[in-house]
């Protein structure tokens, strides 16, 4: 079992940033690759970032591309999310997630773990 607890939602303006932190316990982290989607009232929970066991390799959604930045800390079982340049658009729940294998994905599926979110608002 891994447990994730997410921190470092909040409100900030358009073009504003924030750092969301995940705070990992269980098993060997640098076992399992990391991920974060979100999900906006309405709509379906979709993919922002991933990152793989090691760090080394990175994946991130076209609509944050440039803009959000994934980074993790083995030694501390962390995995951030910074959010610069905030749009409205990026008002969502932000939910980290745990895929036992070691490589990353934007497919929700292969993701085994999940913390319970953390609220972005981004207003205009």
């Amino acid at each position: 079992q891994v447990q994730l607890v997410e921190s470092g939602g909040g409100l900030v303006q358009a073009g504003g940033s924030l750092r969301l932190s995940c705070a990992a316990s269980g098993r060997t982290f640098s076992n399992y690759a990391m991920g974060w989607f979100r999900q906006a009232p309405g709509k379906e929970r979709e993919f922002v970032a991933a990152i793989t066991g090691s760090g080394g390799s990175t994946l991130y959604a076209d609509s944050v591309k440039g803009r959000f930045t994934i980074a993790r800390d083995n030694a501390s079982n962390t995995v951030y999310l910074q959010m610069n340049s905030l749009k409205p658009e990026d008002t969502a729940v932000y939910y980290c997630a745990a895929d036992s294998g070691p490589y990353g994905s934007s497919r929700i599926y292969e993701y085994d773990y999940w913390g319970q979110g953390t609220q972005v608002t981004v207003s205009s």
